[in-house]
């Protein structure tokens, strides 16, 4: 009977904890990534915690697939300590560099933008007022057209294929306002 190995040797320790470095050491990157990612398109605190969490899954994920390939799915603290000094190695030491570097890059594309941008905004800005006093205009001769037909629909009756009894029956509805008018003040007069 042949009676599998439970426990690591020292060697095998050694490997497993530098390869957990090295895997920090690629996380740093992508922290670097996400980083410039922030630095590039600034948003909002609820979105940066959702990457920071999402980081944070991939990581976890990273570690049981670690464990369950390289260490027989045993797993050890020491690949967490060994990611995290692989990353804070990473982050302290090259990621300082990157990060200023990319730093560097983003003001210049930045300002690059904001020379290319700036005469293309003036001249939508321009192309806009220009086009507001069209429709200004326009949207006036609408609003009159709506008012007219607006009348019209008030009242319904009035919308008869002779335009002559339209022309009557507008004469006569308007006759019948007028008498309201002033019959409410005949009954204001006869009350005082």
């Amino acid at each position: 009977m042949i009676v599998p190995e439970t426990f690591f040797s020292v060697n095998e320790e050694l490997r497993l904890f530098g390869m957990s470095c090295l895997a920090g050491a690629v996380f740093g990157v992508v922290w670097e990534f996400l980083r410039t990612i922030r630095v590039l398109l600034p948003h909002n605190s609820f979105l940066t915690a959702a990457e920071d969490i999402l980081f944070f899954m991939l990581y976890a994920v990273f570690l049981m697939c670690f464990t369950s390939a390289a260490a027989r799915g045993e797993f050890r603290v020491y690949y967490i300590i060994g990611g995290m000094s692989g990353f804070f190695l990473y982050i302290l030491t090259l990621g300082s560099v990157v990060s200023a570097a990319v730093g560097k890059i983003c003001f210049a594309l930045r300002k690059a933008l904001a020379v290319v941008s700036v005469p293309l905004i003036k001249a939508f800005v321009l192309l806009g007022k220009k086009a507001a006093l069209k429709f200004v205009g326009i949207s006036e001769i609408i609003v009159q057209i709506f008012k007219k037909i607006g009348l019209l629909l008030i009242y319904p009756i009035l919308l008869m294929y002779n335009r002559k009894e339209n022309k009557v029956e507008k004469h006569r509805t308007s006759r019948k306002s007028s008498h309201r008018r002033n019959g409410n003040s005949n009954c204001r007069r006869n009350q005082s």
